[in-house]
């Protein structure tokens, strides 16, 4: 059986073709190329260079398998991998969202069992104690903090305490309290 072999040049579009048996399989970008455009730097990042080709690849929408027969390796590594730099880019997320947390100039203490209509305003009485923007309506506000709380928020019942951020640019940045 052929393995899929990435060409070394690619086409006038930058597009390349992995071939299997002959036939095309998938057309992807090349891989290489699109790292080195968006600046991608395995020494500063927290992704390996495999882990940031096989997310290159899978947000292009080719299989893992696919990926596998490409790289000489077996679906379940291409899996492994993948799973590996989805939890690293969550760390790092998470991390930014921590270090942004320190140096919010307001930050607002969200109880359990707190409604969550009654956040906007605790956030805007923050925000005008510190004399900083945050430019969002309440429903906007709302909105912003359920989606980022996830199973933080039931309904309209804060579940679990939270904290709300507000850097001096405005941006809100929610994180649990746990």
């Amino acid at each position: 059986m052929e393995a899929l072999i990435p060409p070394k040049a690619s086409s006038r579009y930058g597009h390349a073709s992995l071939r299997s048996r002959g036939r095309r399989v998938a057309v992807i970008d090349d891989v290489e190329a699109l790292l080195e455009e968006i600046g991608f730097d395995p020494e500063t990042s927290v992704l390996t260079y495999r882990q940031a080709e096989v997310l290159a690849l899978r947000e292009r929408d080719v299989s893992q398998a696919d990926i596998a027969d490409a790289l000489g390796t077996s679906r379940a590594n291409v899996s492994s991998i993948e799973s590996s730099a989805r939890e690293n880019v969550s760390k790092a997320r998470e991390t930014v969202a921590f270090a942004e947390a320190l140096r919010a100039p307001v930050r607002v203490r969200v109880p359990a069992g707190t409604d969550l209509y009654d956040v906007p305003q605790m956030v805007y009485d923050a925000c005008d104690e510190a004399g900083v923007k945050v430019d969002h309506t309440a429903p906007d506000l709302m909105k912003i903090v359920s989606d980022a709380a996830g199973s933080a928020v039931t309904g309209r019942q804060v579940s679990t305490p939270l904290i709300v951020g507000v850097t001096s640019a405005g941006i809100v940045r929610v994180r649990h309290q746990d």
